[in-house]
C-alpha cells in the first residue's frame, strides 16, 4: 500500500489584502504589546515585567542590590521574549531621577547623564526596587488581579499590576505606536493624590474640581512652565503644548561684567546639545554678547555659566537664547493610553477614574481573599475549641482508631465537625492542650470575627471601599509627598531674571582667630583662597565646609548660646580677600567664644544636636529646636555654674564618641546613650571625672583611622583608634598615657592619616609645625616619643591643630577638611568632608 502523501495547502490572496491584514496584526501588537501604557496601572508591559521579576526575585528595598545582568537575564527568559537591550535601557530609565519624577528602581554604578551619556553595561551595574514602586506591586498575591500564562507557558504573568498609585499621571509615560503616539507628563504626588481623593470622595465632580488641586505637570529637571492655558487644554481634552524653559539668574561678576547662571533645564533636554547650539550661535556672530560659557555642573546639580559682555543686555541675549536653542522646549501632550485594551485620549479626570475604578476593584479582591482565608482560619479555631471542651473524648476516639482516616470519621460523628476541623484537631499539638494555649484561641477566634465582619463590609459595599482607598492615599501622601518643583508663571508680561547667586555649591572657610569667608566651588581657585585669610601673622584655615549656598550654619558658643545664619548673608570673598570675624555676624555676650560650626540645610527630620561640655556632661538635642532662633540667639544649651560648652556636632545614626581628658583617661560610647533632651537642659554624665580632670578632646572617628595623642612637653604616638573599646556612658574610661608624670598631661587628640602635618601651639602663642609620622604608632599602653624640641620660651605645648598646611609666616598653602576632631576648646570638629581643590 502506496504511504499518502500531504499535500502542501496553497492559499490564493491578493497581496493588497495579504499586506493589509498584516499590518494591522503587527499594529495592534505594538500598541497592545509595547508602546502604549495601561491606563490603570500607567505601565507597558516591559515596565511591569521588570518590576514583577524583581519582586519575585526577592530585590526589594533594605534588601542587597544584584547585578542588572541578573534582572535582564530573567525577565527575557520568563516574561519578555525580546532583545536585552530593550529590557536593560528601560530599566536604566526607571533609574534615572532626571528621567522619572518618582525613581522605581534604586540603582548602583553608571546609569547615565543629563549630558546624554549612556549608563554603564548591565554586567557593571546593579539594582533593586524603591519603596514606591513596592506601592505598585502591593498585595499582588492575593489575588487582587488577573495573570495569564507567560510566552511559553510555564509560568504566569500579572496582566495588571495592583498600583496604590496613579502611575500613568505620576510618572508619565512616553511611547510612539503605530499610527498613534502617548506623552503624558509627570506630576507631583501630593497634588495628584490630594485630586484623587477628591474624585473618590465626590465622583460626580468636573475637571475644573480637579484643577484646585493639580497645578500642572512636575517635571524631575524642575525649571519653569510658562503660561497655564496648554496645562488646560491637556487636562480637559488630552491633547495641549506646554512651554518649558530653562530657570536662570544674572549673577554680577568682576570689573562689572555679568553671566547669566542656568541651574535648571526644561524636561528631556540634553546638557550637551545646548551647549553645542549656543557655542554655534556665538560663532556665528548671532551672539555677540557672549565672552564666555562654561559648564560648571556637578553632582549636586546643573550650573552653565553664560558669561556676558560689560555693557550688554541681559534680557536680550535669554530671549535670542530661548528663541534659536533648548533651553525653551515645547512638550505635546498626548494623553493616550489603554482603556479596556482599547487606545483613548484621556482627561485629568478620565485617568484618574481609570486609576479609582481599577483601585476598588483591587481592594474588592483583596477583601475576598483575606475574608476566605479568615472565614477558613475561624472555621478551624472553632472545631479546636468544640474538641477542647472534651478532650477527654477526643483523645479516647483518636487512640481507639486503627487509622487516621477512622479518627477523622469518628471525630467527625462524634462532634459533628467537618473533615477540615477533624484534620485540623488531628494535626494539633500537645502543646494546645495548655490552658494559656486554649485562652490564646479564643481571642483569635475573637479577633477573626471582628476582621471577618469589616472584610464582609469591604466586600458588600462601596462606600466602605471608597472610604479605606482614601485612608491610602492620605497614607501615601505622608509616606512620600515631596514640595513641587517646577515653577509655573503665568505667561504674562517679561520673563523674570532673578539677580543673585541661586542654590550653588560655597565653600565656607574659617580662620584659627575666627575670621570666615564664603566662596564658590567652582571659582576656580579651590582652596588657594585660604592662603590670603593667613596673611594675618598666627592665622590660617582650621576649618572648611562643602556647604549649598541656601543652607545655614548653626553656631554654638562656650556659654552655650545658639546662633542661625543664612551663607547667603555671609559677603561673598574672592581668592584674595581676608575674610571678615565671624563676631560681626552672631551677637556674642562678652568674651564668648564659638566653638562649633554646624552646616545644616534644613532643621527637620531625626537628626540631633549633641554637645559636651567641658566638665563631661552631654545630651542630644533635636535639630528642629534649634530652626526659629532670634537674632539675638537662643539657649543652645543649658550649663551648670563651673561648666562650659567643649564641644557639638551632628549626630548622625550609628555615630559613637570618643572622649579624651587632661589626666589621659579616654571613654567610647554609642551617641544613642545620651537620651535626646530640650535645648535647656545640662545632659548626663559622658565620663567620670576625678576633681582637677577636664575634657580635652572629643572626636567621632572612621573604624580604620588613627589618633594622634600629643602632651604638653611636646611628646606624641599615634594609637589605631580599634585600641579604644566600645563602652557604656558615665564610666571612667580607659588610660591612653601611662607615662603621663614623664610626657606631661594630654593636650589634645586628632584623627590622622600617614604623611599628614599638625601645628602646635605653645603657651608662648608660637605655631610650630610637624609631621606625625615622626610619632610611632602604638598600642593604647605604648609610650609617647618626642616630637618637638621645646624652647625656654616654649615652656608647653596648649593646644594641636588639625591643619594640612605649610606654616610659614601664619600661610596656608593646601588646607583640606577632614572629619573629626581636635584637642582644641574652642574648635572640635570639620563636619563635612572636601576634596582637593
Amino acid at each position: 500500500m502506496q504511504p499518502t502523501v500531504q499535500k502542501e495547502r496553497i492559499e490564493v490572496r491578493f497581496i493588497e489584502q495579504e499586506l493589509r491584514d498584516s499590518f494591522i496584526d503587527y499594529s495592534m501588537s505594538v500598541i497592545v504589546q509595547r508602546a502604549l501604557p495601561d491606563a490603570r496601572d500607567g505601565l507597558k508591559p516591559v515596565h511591569r515585567r521588570i518590576l514583577y521579576a524583581m519582586r519575585e526575585a526577592g530585590l526589594t528595598p533594605g534588601r542587597p542590590h544584584k547585578k542588572s545582568a541578573t534582572v535582564v537575564g530573567d525577565v527575557l527568559g520568563r516574561y519578555h521574549p525580546h532583545g536585552d537591550s530593550a529590557v536593560y535601557d528601560t530599566m536604566v530609565r526607571m533609574v534615572q531621577d532626571f528621567s522619572l519624577r518618582y525613581p522605581l528602581i534604586d540603582g548602583q554604578g553608571n546609569f547615565g547623564s543629563l549630558d546624554g551619556d549612556s549608563a554603564a553595561a548591565y554586567r557593571y551595574t546593579e539594582v533593586r526596587l524603591t519603596p514606591l514602586a513596592m506601592e505598585l506591586l502591593s498585595d499582588i498575591e492575593k489575588d487582587t488581579v488577573e495573570h495569564h500564562p507567560n510566552f511559553d507557558g510555564r509560568l504566569v504573568e500579572p496582566e495588571v499590576l495592583p498600583t496604590r498609585l496613579p502611575h500613568l499621571l505620576l510618572n508619565g509615560a512616553d511611547g510612539i505606536a503605530v499610527g498613534m503616539a502617548t506623552k503624558v507628563p509627570p506630576q507631583n504626588l501630593v497634588e495628584l493624590l490630594s485630586a484623587a481623593d477628591h474624585l473618590v470622595a465626590h465622583p460626580e465632580c468636573d475637571v475644573e474640581a480637579l484643577l484646585e488641586f493639580v497645578e500642572g505637570p512636575d517635571f524631575p529637571t524642575g525649571g519653569y512652565i510658562w503660561g497655564r492655558q496648554g496645562i488646560r487644554n491637556a487636562y480637559r481634552t488630552g491633547r495641549g503644548l506646554i512651554d518649558m524653559r530653562a530657570r536662570l539668574h544674572l549673577e554680577e561678576g568682576r570689573f562689572g561684567k555679568s553671566s547669566l547662571v542656568v541651574t535648571e533645564l526644561p524636561y528631556q533636554v540634553n546638557k550637551t546639545r545646548v551647549i553645542e547650539q549656543i557655542t554655534r550661535l556665538v560663532r556665528a556672530g548671532r551672539l555677540d554678547a557672549v565672552t564666555d560659557l562654561r559648564d560648571e555642573s556637578d553632582r549636586d546639580g546643573v550650573r552653565l555659566v553664560i558669561e556676558l559682555k560689560r555693557d550688554s543686555d541681559p534680557r536680550q541675549v535669554v530671549t535670542k537664547l530661548f528663541k534659536k536653542t533648548q533651553l525653551r522646549y515645547t512638550f505635546g501632550v498626548i494623553m493616550l493610553a489603554l482603556v479596556d485594551g482599547r487606545p483613548q485620549e484621556l482627561g485629568l479626570k478620565q485617568a484618574l477614574e481609570c486609576f479609582v475604578t481599577h483601585r476598588l476593584e483591587v481592594i474588592g479582591r483583596r477583601a475576598t481573599y483575606d475574608l476566605e482565608r479568615s472565614e477558613d482560619r475561624a472555621h478551624v479555631v472553632e472545631g479546636l475549641l468544640v474538641a477542647l471542651k472534651d478532650i477527654d473524648r477526643a483523645v479516647e476516639l483518636i487512640r481507639s482508631s486503627r487509622t487516621p482516616e477512622s479518627a477523622r470519621n469518628k471525630l467527625q460523628s462524634e462532634f459533628k465537625l467537618t473533615e477540615r476541623q477533624a484534620d485540623a484537631i488531628l494535626a494539633m499539638r500537645l502543646a494546645q492542650l495548655t490552658g494559656l494555649e486554649q485562652r490564646k484561641l479564643r481571642d483569635e477566634l475573637k479577633a477573626l470575627r471582628d476582621t471577618i465582619d469589616e472584610l464582609r463590609l469591604l466586600v458588600e459595599e462601596e462606600s466602605s471601599r471608597r472610604a479605606l482607598l482614601r485612608g491610602e492615599l492620605e497614607e501615601l501622601i505622608e509616606k512620600f509627598g515631596d514640595p513641587r518643583r517646577t515653577e509655573i508663571l503665568e505667561g504674562a508680561g517679561e520673563f523674570p531674571i532673578p539677580s543673585g547667586r541661586g542654590d550653588e555649591a560655597t565653600v565656607v572657610l574659617l580662620s584659627r582667630h575666627g575670621y570666615i569667608k564664603v566662596q564658590a566651588a567652582h571659582s576656580g581657585a579651590g582652596l588657594a583662597g585660604a592662603e590670603a585669610m593667613a596673611a594675618r601673622e598666627g592665622d590660617f584655615v582650621r576649618r572648611v565646609f562643602l556647604c549649598r549656598s541656601s543652607d545655614h550654619l548653626l553656631v554654638i558658643t562656650r556659654d552655650g548660646q545658639a546662633f542661625v545664619v543664612a551663607i547667603s548673608d555671609l559677603p561673598r570673598g574672592t581668592r584674595s580677600s581676608r575674610g571678615r570675624r565671624l563676631r560681626d555676624f552672631v551677637e556674642l555676650q562678652g568674651d564668648d567664644e564659638v566653638v562649633a560650626i554646624l552646616p545644616v540645610s534644613d532643621f527637620q527630620g531625626d537628626r540631633h544636636v549633641m554637645v559636651i561640655t567641658r566638665r563631661g556632661q552631654v545630651k542630644r538635642t533635636p535639630l528642629n529646636e534649634y530652626g526659629n532662633v532670634r537674632s539675638g540667639g537662643i539657649i543652645g544649651s543649658g550649663l551648670a555654674k563651673d561648666d562650659e560648652l567643649f564641644a557639638a556636632f551632628l549626630a548622625e545614626p550609628g555615630a559613637e564618641l570618643l572622649i579624651a581628658t587632661r589626666m589621659g583617661q579616654t571613654i567610647r560610647f554609642r551617641a544613642e546613650e545620651a537620651r535626646p533632651m530640650g535645648r535647656s537642659a545640662r545632659g548626663v554624665r559622658a565620663i567620670e571625672l576625678s576633681k582637677d580632670d577636664e575634657i580635652v578632646a572629643v572626636l567621632t572617628p572612621r573604624r580604620d583611622t588613627e589618633l594622634l595623642v600629643a602632651t604638653e612637653r611636646g611628646f606624641a604616638k599615634r594609637v589605631p583608634f580599634t585600641e579604644f573599646k566600645l563602652q557604656g556612658r558615665a564610666g571612667k574610661g580607659m588610660s591612653v598615657l601611662p607615662d603621663r608624670s614623664n610626657v606631661g598631661p594630654l593636650v589634645g587628640m586628632l584623627e590622622v592619616l600617614a604623611g599628614d602635618r599638625v601645628i602646635w601651639e605653645s603657651s608662648a602663642g608660637a605655631l610650630l609645625e610637624a609631621e606625625v609620622d615622626k610619632a610611632r604608632t602604638r598600642d593604647r599602653r605604648g609610650p609617647c616619643v618626642r616630637v618637638l624640641e621645646l624652647k625656654e620660651d616654649d615652656s608647653r605645648i596648649v593646644a594641636v591643630h588639625p591643619v594640612k598646611a605649610a606654616v610659614n609666616g601664619g600661610a596656608a598653602t593646601d588646607t583640606e577638611a577632614e572629619m573629626g576632631g581636635t584637642a582644641d576648646p574652642r574648635i572640635t570638629q570639620v563636619e563635612l568632608e572636601l576634596a582637593d581643590g
